[in-house]
């Protein structure tokens, strides 16, 4: 794997002129039997980040050892953001101004992917997220699709996790629990706005009368308010939307005791390293994902995970699945189209049928609310949650993958 690209350097950067001519230009192809590159752009200083061009590397690398495509090698070309949107623009920039790729893969965050997609369609380069959640990227693609059609969405849409979420409430929290009341605390972020419209929609629809709702900054350092707050309006599970904001909710949640259990979404939970970063306060900590290393979603998700541990000394983090599973989408696109051509390449994507890590891929089309974003639900991508228990993460939903049952430290006090 090539070392990332220092964007940051004076030496890297785009100047305006050069920019706008990019605008002007469509990207060049390769000759046959040079590489065909996959432009990768990461936050590489996060542990979702670190996953996405690791997780690209080992696709890139297995599909070189069967031959390539079109008898031309894969090469992941890595550059670090820093997790800033401009860094990102940059680099987008010079994949395809300088490094001449085929595709770019790029970022767990919404904000940076949304300013990527407009330079995607300017410079007609297909671009696929495999972590950015919200509906925005989709609803750009569906309001003007001949402008924007180059950008795919390769991670569950923030209105499919709510919805998935709200189904796993019934099924565990409801059915089993009997949990009737729920307070829903989420980071101010472009990814929770419709994830919140979601859960206000979904969760009373599970049986789960909404009694608060919070948003809090991503910057939030002391949770003890918040905690007290919806503590005080005695719900029965707290759903949250949370990523950004670190480890801190969970930490506090554990220091202070809250007596309410936590359910939804921590996107930091989904990191290999959560238990030993929150210093095992993690205990009971649930979330919605689309793996985990133990669990065979399809047949391809522990092989790669046991790949990925062996390449780079620990698991994958969600952004490694989704990763590889893109490479491989990118790579069948452009045998199926016979070419790099983005156009090409864009009907080919929208046929994409691809049993991955993370389950059978598809994406919505064109009339479809979700143009571009990955299908959800049985026969798809049904996403499962996993809970935090002695140090691992334990799968408690769907009951088909489920390996254990949801429980709580004993300071949670369950309604039941």
């Amino acid at each position: 794997m090539r070392r990332p690209f220092d964007i940051s350097s004076p030496a890297r950067l785009v100047p305006l002129a050069s920019a706008l001519a990019l605008c002007l230009v469509a990207p060049a192809h390769a000759q046959s039997g040079d590489p065909i590159k996959i432009g990768v752009i990461a936050e590489v200083q996060s542990i979702a980040g670190a996953a996405t061009p690791g997780g690209a590397q080992i696709a890139a690398d297995e599909i070189n050892t069967k031959g390539g495509v079109l008898g031309r090698k894969i090469e992941i070309v890595s550059y670090d953001n820093k997790s800033s949107s401009a860094d990102s623009v940059r680099a987008f920039q010079r994949a395809v101004s300088e490094d001449k790729v085929s595709a770019v893969i790029a970022s767990y965050i919404s904000e940076v992917v949304l300013a990527l997609e407009p330079w995607a369609a300017r410079l007609k380069m297909p671009l696929i997220t495999p972590g950015a959640a919200s509906n925005e990227i989709t609803r750009a693609i569906h309001n003007d699709y001949d402008k924007n059609k180059y950008t795919f969405h390769g991670y569950l849409t923030s209105a499919a996790q709510a919805q998935l979420v709200c189904d796993a409430a019934k099924d565990l929290l409801v059915d089993q629990l009997k949990f009737k009341t729920v307070a829903i605390m989420s980071e101010d972020a472009a990814w929770t706005k419709p994830l919140d419209i979601g859960y206000e929609a979904c969760l009373p629809k599970a049986g789960l009368k909404v009694v608060d709702h919070v948003r809090f900054s991503p910057d939030t350092t002391d949770f003890t308010p918040i905690f007290n707050n919806i503590e005080s309006k005695k719900p029965d599970v707290i759903v949250t939307g949370i990523s950004h904001v670190g480890v801190q909710p969970t930490v506090q949640w554990k220091n202070q005791q809250v007596p309410v259990p936590m359910f939804g979404i921590s996107a930091q939970a989904l990191s290999p390293t959560f238990w030993d970063d929150t210093n095992a306060a993690a205990e009971g900590i649930p979330s919605l994902a689309v793996a985990t290393p133990d669990v065979a979603v399809t047949a391809k998700t522990k092989p790669f995970a046991q790949a990925f541990k062996a390449r780079f000394g620990t698991a994958p983090a969600y952004t490694g699945y989704t990763t590889y599973d893109e490479v491989y989408i990118i790579a069948e696109a452009i045998q199926r189209a016979g070419s790099t051509d983005p156009d090409k390449m864009v009907t080919e994507l929208e046929k994409t049928n691809f049993e991955g890590t993370i389950g059978r891929i598809q994406f919505y089309g064109k009339d479809d609310e979700f143009t571009h974003g990955i299908k959800a639900g049985p026969g798809a991508v049904t996403g499962l949650v996993f809970q935090w228990q002695n140090g691992k993460q334990v799968t408690v939903w769907p009951k088909a993958v489920a390996e254990g049952k949801l429980k709580f430290p004993d300071f949670v006090k369950l309604s039941q």
